[in-house]
Order: C-alpha cells, then sequence, then structure tokens
C-alpha cells in the first residue's frame, strides 16, 4: 500500500491509479481548488492525474476508511527545507482531518526522513489555510506583495504569506 504513517483516524499513503474516483470529488469542485495555483479538474483528468501522482514522490493520499478525503504536497526545496500544501475535500473539512494529516506528516518528516525545515506558501485571502497553519504549530516568516496571477482576474497578483516550522521548533512544541 506504500503507506507512509498512520495516526489515529487517517492513514497517508501514496497515491494509486485507481483513486481517481475519490481525487475527482475534490479536484473538481470549483470552491475547494479556488486558491490552488491550478485549474479545477474534469473527471477525466483526474484519472489521468490519479496516474501522475501514484508515480510522484511530492503528492500523497490522505485517508480515511478506505476513501482519500485529500491529498498532501510535500516537495524537497533543497537544503533540507520541504514545501507542504493541502486540499481536501468539502465534505471532510472542519472535522480535524486536515491539522492530524498536517502534524502527522511533519512529525514523519522530522522524525524519519531528517527534514530540517516545513513552509507553505498561502494566499492572504485562503483564511481557512492561514488558520491550518497556525493550528499545527507554523509561524509567519512572511508576507510577499503581488507573488502569483490571481486566476480569475487577468492583470491581478495575489499576495502570499509564507508560514514555517522548524524542525527544533516542532520538538519543542510536540514533546
Amino acid at each position: 500500500m506504500n503507506k507512509l504513517f498512520s495516526t489515529d483516524r487517517l492513514t497517508v499513503r501514496k497515491f494509486l491509479p485507481d483513486d481517481y474516483e475519490d481525487l475527482a470529488e475534490i479536484l473538481t469542485d470549483a470552491d475547494v481548488t479556488y486558491f490552488e495555483p491550478y485549474e479545477t479538474f474534469t473527471n477525466e483528468a483526474c484519472v489521468a492525474e490519479a496516474d501522475n501522482f501514484s508515480k510522484s514522490d511530492e503528492f500523497y493520499a490522505v485517508v480515511l476508511d478506505k476513501k482519500v478525503i485529500g491529498k498532501i504536497y510535500f516537495s524537497d526545496k533543497g537544503y533540507g527545507s520541504f514545501e507542504i500544501g493541502y486540499t481536501f475535500n468539502k465534505a471532510y473539512q472542519g472535522k480535524g482531518f486536515a491539522a492530524e494529516s498536517i502534524r502527522g506528516m511533519m512529525k514523519y518528516a522530522f522524525e524519519t526522513l531528517g527534514v530540517r525545515r516545513i513552509f507553505a506558501e498561502i494566499d492572504t485571502r485562503n483564511s481557512k489555510s492561514v488558520n491550518l497553519a497556525k493550528r499545527v504549530g507554523m509561524r509567519r516568516e512572511a508576507e510577499h506583495k503581488e507573488l502569483f496571477p490571481r486566476k480569475d482576474k487577468n492583470g491581478v497578483y495575489n499576495d502570499f504569506y509564507v508560514y514555517a516550522l522548524l524542525k527544533k521548533e516542532f520538538s519543542e512544541i510536540s514533546d
């Protein structure tokens, strides 16, 4: 199953090509993908994306009772620093699953992989993601003005926060 780790309620593992239906529930929802750097997917595109994710070392499935309810992006940016991102099925938001899986990923990354620093770039308008970053112990390091173009408005650029957590800070909050 290519499991990375489990938490009290969840398993985080590599994606499987057969995950496309659950992935479609996430990636075809315009509300869920609004702040993502990609357009909302079609059902057909999710078949290819699940296959792509299954071959990737950067995307992981968050599984509850055999159902993929979210995805975690975790990418090596060099010097022991990794970027994290997360997208969850709207039906499973607000139940603590995102925080549980992100904390689990941080623990796995710091304790098993030897990662030094984890950071997230978050659109300043995405209050749910900002609150999640704070809830898992990340602190705001920076605000970048007009960093990326807005998907739905030509000529408009979004501001982004950088939230981060160092391994030594994680040790302090998880003890």
